[in-house]
């Protein structure tokens, strides 16, 4: 089965390379979901592209937005793969912490902002990998400050989608790096609770990046979801 894939907050399928490679046939939003500014425009932005049925995979923030698609067109997704990612509101200090970064790069440079966010993102053995942090640091440039911006605006007016998760009813998949800090196994143990038959899986040694961190294990992770999920799809 192929996959269509939601890149998250400053990524695009670059990041995605390797799984493309594995599942032949694979596509996804490249643009960075050109000039959406909400989560549901984004997922607007998706439809557009999708096949007409497909496996949904999204990565953080872009599981949000297969949420969202979710919520609009759930014929449309066979089985659903949640990347790193959480369910809950606006936490206290968030937007805070946002307007910090955005400050930064407002007052440094969109490059001084990335080089500040990106390393907490990455588990530390990922961190010494010279070649994957220059990747993910050019891919994230790419975006630049002003689809940042638009990012954290959505991500800080983001829907509630806690309530629909028990609704879902095709496959579904949480699947988390162990050493995600950002978006923690925890998060993704509520995830699978919450969804009637979820799997869930924790890579070892990742951290948020886990498509591009360890992409030998994520991309065997999502071939025997697709395995199991195969008959239902």
């Amino acid at each position: 089965m192929s996959l269509f894939i939601l890149p998250g907050l400053l990524c695009n399928l670059a990041m995605f390379a390797p799984t493309l490679a594995a599942f032949p046939g694979s596509s996804g939003v490249d643009d960075f979901y050109g000039q959406a500014t909400t989560l549901g425009s984004m997922a607007e932005h998706a439809l557009a592209q999708m096949p007409r049925r497909s496996v949904l995979l999204g990565h953080s923030m872009g599981a949000r937005i297969a949420l969202e698609v979710m919520r609009r067109a759930p014929d449309r997704v066979s089985a659903l793969v949640l990347a790193d990612t959480g369910i809950h509101p606006t936490r206290p200090g968030e937007r805070e912490k946002r307007y910090d970064l955005r400050d930064l790069g407002r007052r440094q440079g969109f490059a001084a902002l990335v080089d500040t966010w990106l390393p907490p993102m990455v588990a530390p053995v990922g961190r010494q990998d010279g070649a994957l942090m220059a990747a993910l640091r050019a891919m994230c440039l790419s975006a630049g400050q002003a689809r940042f911006e638009a990012q954290i605006e959505a991500l800080l007016a983001r829907p509630e989608v806690e309530d629909m998760l028990p609704a879902i009813a095709c496959p579904t998949l949480s699947i988390v790096g162990e050493l995600d800090a950002w978006s923690p196994p925890a998060q993704h143990e509520r995830i699978a609770a919450l969804i009637p038959g979820a799997a869930l899986t924790i890579v070892a040694g990742a951290g948020h990046m886990l498509p591009a961190e360890a992409p030998a294990a994520f991309n065997a992770a999502l071939s025997d979801f697709l395995a199991a999920a195969a008959p239902t799809c």
